[in-house]
């Protein structure tokens, strides 16, 4: 399965590259994540539970950076082992290019799976994953973009602070 988009962050590219290498930033943008630790050096472990179609299952796996450019671009592949229900591995691909004040994110993500999960046909599983790469990288873009302009923000939500502008 490969899917390829992009996103707007309100935010400068040197501001997004530096999120995509923090655990604390990964772990609030990946779907289901328990746990994140590690290094952009070292890599990260993390844990996910995810319900794909009737199974549920715990991922517990790893994640490496590769191919990594400040701040224009770099790789990020991982493996994860969910016991009976099979394994998830795949990549993405990501491309920073500046645009005034904002960063426009470009991702080719690649996902594969195999055990039972693989038994559940390969409509469920793409829907599954491009799914899971839409919502990491919109809940990257609230996470580490200060609100578009011209984007209404709800006066009863509660507010959403970005990543960057924590102190």
């Amino acid at each position: 399965m490969k899917l390829s988009d992009t996103k707007t962050i309100n935010a400068d590219r040197e501001t997004v590259y530096a999120a995509l290498l923090s655990p604390e930033v990964l772990k609030e943008c990946v779907p289901g994540c328990q746990d994140m630790s590690g290094s952009p050096e070292e890599g990260f472990e993390a844990t996910v539970v995810q319900k794909v179609g009737p199974v549920k299952a715990t991922f517990k796996g790893a994640v490496q950076l590769s191919d990594m450019t400040a701040p224009e671009s770099l790789t990020i592949s991982g493996e994860g082992k969910g016991g009976a229900a099979g394994f998830a591995k795949g990549g993405a691909d990501v491309r920073l290019e500046a645009d005034g004040a904002q960063t426009i994110l470009h991702y080719d993500v690649e996902a594969k799976v195999g055990g039972k999960l693989a038994q559940l046909g390969s409509r469920i599983i793409d829907g599954f994953a491009k799914k899971m790469a839409d919502q990491f990288f919109t809940n990257f873009q609230d996470a580490v973009g200060a609100p578009v302009e011209g984007e209404e923000e709800d006066a009863d939500a509660p507010k959403k602070k970005g990543w960057f502008r924590r102190g």
